[in-house]
């Protein structure tokens, strides 16, 4: 498989990661032989980057990919990331220390190759939003002194939020990573959209990145699923997952995904999950994309899809096309 730098780190990791949050399901609900089977086929497939959060499933997807991991011990890197609650405010650096400590012990590790922010950011900091100026001013340095003290090699933030506020913060070239929104239904990171688009507008996001040198792990790249231009959902995975910087809904984003039929029609992908891998990776700015799942099947058509390469150029000026439709 593909490998790509992510970033500043030099670390080199495989253009397709392992997400192992609620939205698939596996690592959070499903049985351990087959959490343990896929994540052994994962590595198989060359797939070295594995993602979790201490918010998926309180915890037991860390939980579980600690188990698997100690049990198979593949050479990977692991990042996760943490919440600050909105009561924590008055003392961020307290609530860093103590959420990586309790993620190192689900795990089951001294040091986490990456750790970032799960918070999104936006000064108007609504619900745990999170404002510009405190994630650099004391969530950031807190992250450094992780890093000075062994806990963690590489710190990063979710790039979600306001799209103002999530600038600063990448221009401000402290992070390491960025969890980046960009898919078929919403491509602003990568490419200017028409006035209008009914999207959140990440205003070429992924341009940042590479300038400030930060590494960009792309996530929602099948949009929780509506990607696949289905409204069903496997019985692990969550159930009406909200959109991200998307739709209004799970149903429009289902609807907007048929919309991009034409793509399978036409010769370009054999289905709208290919579509999509192949979209994403399409971007040399990008570091890894990130594929929640729910069975071993849609981890192997995943790392199918990848191996075919990115979309024709063809394909991506139809796909733009397309996506002008979008209402």
């Amino acid at each position: 498989m593909e490998l790509r730098t992510l970033g500043r780190t030099g670390e080199k990791i495989s253009v397709l990661g392992f997400g192992c949050g609620a939205v698939g399901g596996l690592m959070v609900k499903g049985a351990p032989r087959d959490q343990e089977r896929a994540v052994a086929r994962a590595v198989e497939l060359g797939i070295t980057y594995f993602d979790t959060a201490a918010f998926y499933g309180d915890g037991e997807s860390e939980k579980n990919l600690g188990r698997v991991l100690k049990t198979l011990r593949p050479n990977v890197v692991v990042g996760t990331k943490f919440r600050v609650l909105r009561d924590e405010r008055g003392r961020v650096a307290d609530a860093v220390v103590t959420s990586v400590e309790a993620s190192l012990r689900r795990l089951g590790r001294e040091q986490v190759d990456l750790l970032q922010l799960h918070n999104e950011i936006s000064d108007r900091a609504e619900r745990d939003d999170l404002p510009a100026a405190l994630v650099l001013d004391e969530v950031m340095p807190a992250l450094e002194r992780l890093r000075r003290q062994g806990k963690i090699r590489f710190c990063g933030v979710s790039a979600k939020g306001d799209t103002d506020a999530v600038h600063r913060v990448i221009d401000a070239g402290v992070a390491d990573t960025a969890q980046v929104i960009y898919n078929l239904l919403n491509p602003s990171a990568g490419a200017k959209v028409k006035a209008g688009f009914p999207a959140q507008d990440f205003r070429q996001l992924l341009e940042r990145t590479r300038a400030a040198r930060v590494g960009p792990i792309v996530i929602r790249v099948l949009a929780a699923g509506a990607l696949s231009g289905s409204e069903e959902r496997h019985p692990l995975g969550s159930a009406n997952p909200p959109p991200m910087g998307s739709g209004p809904t799970y149903a429009d984003d289902v609807r907007r995904a048929r919309l991009l039929s034409p793509l399978v029609a036409e010769g370009h992908a054999e289905n709208l999950v290919e579509a999509s891998l192949r979209f994403a990776i399409a971007s040399d700015a990008v570091s890894t994309v990130l594929i929640g799942v729910s069975t071993l099947g849609q981890l192997e058509a995943a790392a199918a899809a990848v191996e075919k390469g990115p979309l024709s150029r063809a394909a991506l000026a139809r796909a733009t096309a397309l996506q002008d439709s979008f209402t």
